[in-house]
């Protein structure tokens, strides 16, 4: 290849990334057209991983029952959440059991149809019994966390791990 037609191809590809880069930042400076109300929003079907937030698992448990709330919220509603706890993700209902902020948290969640599921892998590996968790039953045990996942992702849900 000669140095010319090397030097117009070095700068045809110059020219292809100017122009790729004008266009997105063009299309990040035009004010969407779409409404920011819970009418931007269709049904929605989500599945939130709760594996815990080391080193501070409390407020990490917050963080993620604020998140849910805030989703419940967005969708006015228009939204069915499963959240499933596996490994360090069931302090969540350990703590619930002593901290009534977290307790109501919970209450709250559930009272608009937020799903809490746990993995029986996880509570054997623990050696604890759903009524060791804060408002866990037999129904809410799910053979394997990241099993359940996977088939609630097959299923259709849309997998958060905030």
């Amino acid at each position: 290849m000669s140095g010319f037609h090397r030097f117009a191809r070095i700068a045809a590809l110059g020219l292809v990334g100017l122009i790729t880069s004008a266009a997105a930042a063009s299309a990040q400076s035009v004010p969407s057209s779409e409404p920011m109300d819970s009418s931007r929003y269709v049904f929605q079907r989500v599945v939130y991983q709760n594996s815990g937030g080391y080193p501070d698992d409390k407020s990490y448990a917050q963080r993620l029952l604020r998140n849910i709330g805030a989703h419940v919220a967005a969708t006015d509603g228009k939204v069915e959440i499963r959240v499933v706890s596996f490994a360090a993700g069931a302090k969540l209902f350990l703590m619930a059991k002593e901290d009534a902020d977290l307790a109501k948290g919970l209450d709250s969640l559930r009272a608009k149809g937020v799903k809490f599921l746990i993995c029986n892998n996880t509570l054997q590996g623990m050696k604890l019994k759903p009524t060791d968790l804060y408002g866990v039953t037999e129904a809410d045990v799910v053979p394997s966390g990241v099993a359940e996942i996977a088939r609630l992702q097959g299923m259709g849900f849309v997998y958060i791990h905030p």
